[in-house]
């Protein structure tokens, strides 16, 4: 700093200023000060930064499964937000097991991090909930339950809406023996779930509905939907929970011939590619899955950066999920 300071011919007050994002700092003084940092590949020490701060300008973010690219888009939104307010990110994949969460929250911790991004393989597991209720820094939840105890913000989806309409959809176009393909134990296979079989309990006494509880995971939809396809009198329409229970119910459909829309009707869960070049295309519950993420960089943004009105900022956010109807719904052929 002192070279720069030199060069630019400032004092090194100036150029403290200057690097740290200073307001009262006028553009002319900017400009000198940035363009002796350019001509000296001056790089800034960012541990020492932190060290004076008290912060490290980075955040923790334990990811359930990070193959799953719905989960992927997620950190990404997040990360971008993130690095836009300055700070960086540190990403653990916890790969569905529950033991690496705990591990990846001390990890994080440990690591001097300033805040904690968690989208848990499961929240309510003693150990995890011990972790949570132990952190020393500000953590926010990704479309999972806060459980008892826990001081944490968090940012979701209503799960519910889009479910809902999609049963509603398929009862109106006459269907009445429903299978449903569910991973777990998550927050959002509760919520569709739930919204599923409620739904469909108010459809009337001739209406059933068969649910396949698993891992959210392609080979879950596969074997699932195999099993439903040799049940007798097998479902005239299927709904698979999960944009990964999708992949593995289409793959299934394949293997054994099945034309969705035709001989099935069939519902998944996210608007990845498969479902739109799918032929048919498949209809989805639909969700801002990138918003998710930035709206959980938004929520911890505001205790690591509180402003005048940081009372105002919400504990919890919740974006809404929607159900688009495409060839892949029809009538049931005995209807």
């Amino acid at each position: 700093m002192r070279q720069v300071a030199d060069r630019a011919g400032v004092a090194m007050s100036s150029v403290s200023r200057v690097l740290s994002g200073h307001p009262d700092v006028s553009p002319k003084m900017r400009t000198v000060v940035m363009a002796a940092v350019r001509e000296l590949g001056y790089q800034p020490d960012m541990l020492a930064q932190g060290l004076r701060r008290g912060k490290t300008f980075s955040v923790g973010f334990t990811v359930s499964d990070i193959a799953n690219s719905v989960l992927a888009e997620i950190v990404t939104g997040a990360e971008k937000r993130l690095r836009r307010a300055g700070y960086s990110m540190l990403l653990t994949n916890s790969e569905g097991d529950p033991e690496l969460d705990v591990e990846h929250i001390s990890l994080l911790e440990r690591r001097r991090v300033d805040g904690l991004i968690l989208s848990l393989a499961e929240e309510n597991r003693p150990d995890t909930v011990a972790a949570l209720r132990r952190a020393s820094v500000p953590v926010v939840l990704v479309d999972r339950d806060i459980p008892p105890g826990v001081d944490a913000r968090r940012a979701a989806f209503d799960h519910a809406l889009g479910m809902r309409a999609a049963a509603r959809h398929l009862v109106e176009l006459g269907h009445r023996r429903f299978a449903l393909i569910t991973g777990g134990p998550e927050r959002p296979a509760r919520e569709r779930r739930r919204a599923v079989e409620e739904t469909l309990a108010g459809a009337g006494d001739d209406v059933t509905c068969a649910v396949y509880p698993g891992k959210f995971s392609v080979e879950h939809g596969r074997s699932a939907t195999l099993e439903i396809l040799s049940s007798a009198p097998r479902p005239t329409a299927i709904i698979a929970g999960g944009n990964m229970l999708m992949e593995g119910a289409l793959l299934s459909f394949r293997e054994r011939g099945v034309k969705v829309g035709r001989d099935v009707s069939f519902v998944g869960c996210d608007d990845v590619v498969v479902a739109e070049v799918h032929e048919p295309p498949i209809a989805v519950v639909r969700r801002d899955i990138a918003a998710v993420g930035v709206a959980a960089a938004e929520l911890l943004l505001a205790e690591l950066e509180p402003s005048d009105g940081a009372g105002e900022t919400p504990r919890e956010i919740v974006l809404p999920t929607e159900f688009v109807a495409r060839p892949s719904c029809t009538r049931p052929a005995t209807a």
